[in-house]
């Protein structure tokens, strides 16, 4: 592709300008609205780590309220971590993790009232949750795997 053709696909791009350098939206002409967005993810675990924690058994504590608690501060956090993410001004964040035959189910809904969506923050509550399971549960258990991190709805409606 040459350059001019990649110039003009990347005009295309909101998060780039016209000479597809990194470039953060300006939201600042969208109406606020409400906005709420849910994201959920998985971790395999064995069956002997399911066990303990259930059990409570873990060495590091309470493995899903500690993992639903940093979930909470990893969406509030977002804004820092991914680059042209805009800081917003959530009104809730709630992480569920749920244990299942197979290991742990991750589920993250934000919300907010603002200019700009909120799936970033839930798809990094989400992460940060499975990230502090997989912290907390490394020492016992090598087979760990996190997968299927994914945006699962996002809505707006005007206030």
């Amino acid at each position: 592709m040459d350059t001019k053709l990649k110039i003009e696909k990347m005009k295309e791009l909101s998060h780039t300008d016209s000479k597809g350098k990194a470039n953060m939206v300006d939201v600042g002409h969208k109406p606020n609205q409400i906005r709420i967005a849910k994201a959920e993810g998985f971790l395999t675990l064995s069956q002997d780590t399911i066990a303990l924690i259930v059990d409570n058994q873990m060495k590091k504590g309470d493995v899903l309220t500690i993992a639903e608690i940093a979930g909470i501060q990893g969406a509030k956090k977002t804004s820092e971590l991914i680059p042209l993410c805009h800081p917003l001004q959530l009104t809730k964040v709630d992480i569920n993790a749920t244990i299942d035959k197979s290991g742990v189910r991750v589920v993250g809904v934000a919300k907010c009232i603002g200019q700009t969506g909120v799936e970033m923050e839930a798809l990094n509550g989400v992460s940060v949750a499975l990230l502090t399971i997989y912290d907390m549960c490394k020492a016992v258990d090598k087979s760990m795997i996190i997968k299927g991190i994914t945006l699962v709805d996002k809505t707006k409606k005007y206030i």
